[in-house]
């Protein structure tokens, strides 16, 4: 298990949140090089793991995601060299992996209403009809193969956190033959993310996308939203009350798929745990751990 510190070493939600039996923190877009240096510290004092959510440091490109997919080539070479300085840069905290969302800019189909989405802005994306696959194919190609030297290069596993995805990825096996070419490069499957895709999306079914990539999973990102008319209670904490019915994630049946697929994933809370409280936190913690093994008590 790990918990998330964005933005600035949060002190009160690490001794909230964190467990001492967790393997350790997701750490994304630090604000000051101060608070990434105390919860270096902080990790070699209790002994934890660092993981990275692209980018460690705030503000260091006009977005936080590079688009390495790009059509526009001076877009797509300071994606490649921002990420490598990054890389560079997040040696000195000797992180676990390295996490970047794929694809960027996203190719999403024209025939779904994205308003749900949460695009930084309009080149965030490209509409399937304005990339056509075979540049998708060749420049996830050179992607794949570029990620995979810079995690040997630099010694961190890369993964990939699926952000909105469309036929060039569910519909074809592209994704499947390039982990397979590039086993070191790993996925990150978000729960919320797939069920409210799963939710406005028709042609995109999460459970038999789980079923397919689960076995690629290095990490899982665990949170719920409400899909209904509309979209309420995102990156909400899981918890057992949570009826498929009313809009929720079925998480029961998502663990169910990763875990009959995967037994070494990590799963990171990313959710807002100050909308519940330690109760609920604690249970949120054990209904999980119920779904795996072997138990723990918090």
């Amino acid at each position: 298990f790990l918990i998330g510190q964005h933005n600035r070493y949060n002190e009160d939600k690490q001794k909230r949140d964190f467990r001492g039996d967790f393997f350790g923190v997701e750490v994304c877009q630090m604000e000051s090089e101060k608070d990434i240096d105390t919860l270096l510290t902080v990790s070699r004092e209790e002994g934890f793991g660092l993981g990275i959510h692209f980018p460690l440091r705030a503000h260091q490109w006009r977005l936080r995601d590079p688009q390495y997919l790009s059509k526009l080539v001076n877009t797509k070479d300071e994606s490649f060299e921002y990420m490598d300085k990054e890389f560079k840069y997040s040696t000195k905290v000797d992180p676990h992996y390295i996490l970047i969302h794929y694809p960027k800019p996203v190719i999403i189909d024209d025939n779904v209403d994205w308003s749900n989405w949460r695009f930084a802005d309009d080149t965030e994306y490209y509409y399937e009809s304005d990339y056509e696959f075979a540049l998708f194919e060749e420049r996830s190609e050179h992607f794949f193969s570029w990620l995979s030297a810079k995690g040997k290069e630099y010694d961190f596993i890369p993964i990939l956190e699926l952000d909105a995805v469309n036929k060039y990825i569910y519909d074809t096996d592209l994704l499947e033959r390039l982990l397979e070419r590039y086993p070191d490069v790993k996925l990150c499957l978000d729960i919320g993310r797939i069920h409210l895709q799963d939710r406005i999306d028709d042609g995109f079914r999460g459970y038999e996308f789980v079923e397919r990539f689960a076995k690629y999973a290095e990490l899982v990102h665990l949170w719920n939203v409400q899909v209904e008319t509309n979209t309420k209670n995102s990156h909400y904490p899981v918890l057992p009350n949570q009826d498929s019915t009313n809009g929720w994630a079925d998480i029961e049946r998502y663990m169910s798929i990763l875990t009959r697929h995967n037994s070494e994933f990590k799963i990171l809370f990313e959710h807002r745990s100050d909308l519940i409280g330690d109760d609920e936190l604690a249970a949120c913690y054990q209904w999980i751990q119920s779904m795996l093994k072997p138990q723990a008590t918090w």
